[in-house]
């Protein structure tokens, strides 16, 4: 694959951070953006140029600079709850943004990968393979829905990755994740309310970075799902999470989704079916156990 110039969206973010790292192994140049200064280690192969990807002319301008051809597009509105109170700031970041890529990618050829969630669905008969009818409960998840859309009436060539409960840990991270969030309140002695009727399969970043970029290179077309092995509830997670740091399970209380006031609804049982990915891409997601194994030697490495 010569001459390859890859822009990453959202480089700032967790996912987006681990794809430019995981880039850096390939001879690719890549342009990557993102909101205010970069917080990524960069090596000669990249370019980091701050962006706002909701003005239409400063997406056009990075394509007018460079000879993009491949967009791994990470960057959304992904705070669940915010996108609900925000329905305009929502579809501007999840629906305007991927509308002046796709526009950007017409006119110079470059292919776009997007990244899209489980939460275009409803909940009611998962784990869900691509096929699957969407039916969103939320605007988050509408506002993805809207934006697969529309990518696949688009002329350009395109994939799309679906992933699920992404957590992780990068450089000087600034949101938080499942994983994260259990593990500073209970290291604090914080009692936390955790649900067991909501059941997903959670995926590491790093995993999701890898899906992306077997993406890239097998050049890939259509949607795939880029999810974790085990389907658990967020309690079962929690759980895990608490006996992995050896840290306090009494202080983790089950309660019900309907119990949480949360201005957004969540999906109850959703799940991604992988077996496409991992028969035609090569995906080799962790397990959970593996995966908390990794973020706990990346909190070792990043503290240092």
């Amino acid at each position: 694959m010569e001459n390859i110039t890859v822009l990453v969206t959202g480089a700032n973010g967790l996912v987006g951070q681990k794809v430019v790292q995981q880039l850096n192994d390939y001879s690719f140049q890549v342009i990557a953006t993102g909101k205010g200064n970069s917080r990524i280690p960069f090596t000669q192969n990249s370019v980091y140029i701050s962006a706002d990807i909701t003005n239409k002319n400063e997406v056009f301008s990075i394509f007018e600079q460079y000879p993009i051809t491949h967009v791994i597009h990470c960057a959304a509105v992904t705070n669940v709850d915010f996108c609900e109170l925000n329905p305009i700031e929502c579809y501007k970041g999840n629906v305007e943004a991927v509308e002046f890529i796709v526009q950007a990618c017409e006119k110079h050829s470059s292919k776009l990968i997007h990244v899209s969630t489980d939460f275009i669905f409803d909940g009611l008969n998962g784990p869900y393979d691509e096929e699957a009818k969407p039916n969103p409960l939320s605007i988050y998840g509408n506002s993805k829905l809207q934006a697969e859309e529309y990518i696949a009436k688009s002329k350009i060539s395109w994939a799309i990755a679906r992933t699920i409960l992404v957590y992780g840990v990068s450089k000087d991270m600034s949101r938080s994740n499942i994983v994260l969030w259990v593990k500073k309140s209970l290291e604090e002695n914080k009692s936390i309310s955790v649900v067991i009727d909501q059941l997903r399969t959670p995926t590491l970043a790093d995993d999701v970075a890898q899906g992306l970029i077997l993406m890239l290179l097998k050049n890939a077309e259509g949607i795939y799902h880029i999810g974790g092995l085990e389907p658990m509830t967020i309690f079962e997670i929690a759980m895990q999470v608490a006996k992995f740091w050896n840290l306090n399970t009494r202080l983790i209380k089950p309660t019900l989704s309907q119990a949480i006031q949360q201005p957004a609804k969540r999906p109850p049982i959703t799940g991604l079916i992988i077996q496409k990915a991992v028969e035609q891409l090569g995906y080799k997601p962790h397990s959970f156990l593996e995966g908390l194994k990794v973020v706990d030697e990346q909190i070792q490495l990043y503290s240092h």
